[in-house]
């Protein structure tokens, strides 16, 4: 039982370790780290793959895995592990972020919406439709979602690098475009990227469907359950010949997005725990905490969670993740190269298709829907940003990297080919980020010092 007796608060040092790290958490604070821990992983990569000895770099992420779940055993490389496992959780925060924009966020509004919806058409639309014409000849038409994409984590990292010359609402209008791509992009996978359908494992999946949304009308906020749930839906989803990946947005669109606590009741609450918070401290000696300070925390702890969305907690949650592993090992596993002989990818009508769709169909397609939208709809462009602001936009939108890469892995049986794909990917979207970096330093200005 508790005595009620206070005891001294003691503000703990910060110790020398903490200060080291300090840096390195600001470091993984910035906007622009997940771009640059991506180009490092590639690079990594290239290097594993063109120095190391012949094929260590393809041999090692061929490993062959066993995945059993009951009777069910699944085989496969290590490298299809991470591209339909890890890569599972990358579609998982898309959905949640896709889901968070179109309720709460900048897509909710069917006007400012219109913008960034036909952008992102006119982007997916104008690349695959050079893409096809490029490979209707001796080509590989199954390639047109590859120029489709967008890097959301490299386009973002190149705003960040621009500092205070880039405007807030600029970073948003790219988000959304490259929101709604990712939408686009999963809706291709689902559709021209799925093979052997098997029946009775898309029956799992519905099961497992209707116990998610049968959670959410419930009320339940736990993320457990769902997350319980959703590992199932992931293993029937890999066996039913729907790509894993889809699993990951459809347990995103079940994660609820309802508080239960309005924010009128939230701010009187936290005052009311703030007082008597206060209150305590009126009562003590300064510097002694006392259970009636822990009461008052709890009730404040308690009232943030109640007020907080589900989605919102699984997005923080996920985000770090994604950024600083997943994605990161995800190119250290596909961006690997052999150079030698690449000259041939830039003769190879997949390789010119990539190139040509995400170097010249993007701008036109993101920048045509854009105006097109304006045209249509009478809408206009976000404050701040200007029409060169917008082709600056359009040239970093053609950062295929790690959307183009994971849909070239589905869409090249020819192991050439497929190299030859992301020889295209890598070098294009290289060109696109640096391009769009110096537009965007041109096009906007610097900031006015203060006097």
């Amino acid at each position: 039982m508790s005595s009620g007796h206070p005891f001294k608060a003691q503000v703990a040092r910060v110790p020398l370790k903490d200060r080291l790290v300090a840096p390195v958490i600001a470091f993984a604070e910035n906007e622009a780290t997940g771009g640059l821990i991506l180009m490092a992983t590639s690079v990594i990569a290239l290097l594993w793959a063109n120095l190391a000895p012949a094929h260590a770099y393809h041999d090692f992420w061929n490993t062959k895995l066993h995945l059993a779940f009951g009777d069910a055993v699944g085989k496969m490389s290590l490298h299809h592990f991470i591209n339909d496992g890890f890569m599972a959780l990358f579609f998982l925060l898309v959905g949640l972020e896709i889901k968070r924009e179109f309720l709460i966020g900048e897509l909710r509004d069917l006007r400012k919406a219109s913008l960034s919806v036909f952008a992102a058409i006119g982007g997916m639309v104008v690349p695959a439709g050079i893409f096809l014409i490029i490979n209707a000849q001796g080509g590989d038409p199954r390639g047109a979602g590859v120029p489709m994409a967008t890097d959301i984590a490299f386009s973002l990292g190149v705003l960040a690098l621009l500092g205070p010359r880039c405007p807030v609402a600029l970073k948003v209008f790219l988000a959304a475009v490259a929101i709604v791509d990712d939408l686009g992009a999963v809706i291709v996978i689902a559709i021209f990227y799925s093979t052997g359908i098997q029946l009775s494992m898309l029956g799992g999946m519905a099961l497992c469907m209707v116990a998610l949304l049968g959670l959410n009308r419930l009320g339940v906020r736990m993320l457990l359950p769902y997350l319980g749930i959703g590992v199932l839906l992931w293993w029937f989803t890999l066996l039913s010949g729907v790509h894993a990946t889809v699993a990951g947005v459809l347990l995103a669109l079940t994660i609820p997005v309802r508080t239960h606590l309005y924010p009128e009741e939230f701010a009187e609450t936290a005052r009311e725990a703030v007082e008597s918070f206060e209150s305590w401290n009126a009562a003590t000696d300064e510097g002694y905490i006392t259970e009636g300070h822990q009461t008052a925390v709890g009730v404040l702890e308690s009232a943030c969670e109640r007020v907080q969305m589900p989605l919102q907690r699984l997005e923080n949650l996920l985000a770090p993740w994604i950024t600083y592993m997943v994605l990161p090992i995800f190119a250290l596993a596909n961006a690997g190269i052999e150079l030698a002989g690449g000259a041939e990818a830039f003769r190879d009508p997949v390789g010119i298709g990539i190139i040509a769709g995400l170097a010249i169909g993007k701008p036109i397609g993101v920048i045509g829907g854009t105006l097109l939208a304006m045209k249509l709809l009478k809408a206009t462009l976000p404050e701040g940003v200007t029409r060169s602001m917008l082709i600056g936009v359009g040239l970093l939108t053609g950062i295929g990297f790690t959307m183009s890469l994971f849909i070239s892995e589905l869409a090249f049986v020819d192991p050439a080919r497929h190299e030859a794909a992301k020889l295209a990917i890598l070098s294009v979207s290289v060109l696109m980020g640096v391009l769009g970096y110096l537009w965007l330093r041109r096009a906007s200005p610097a900031p006015s010092s203060a006097a």
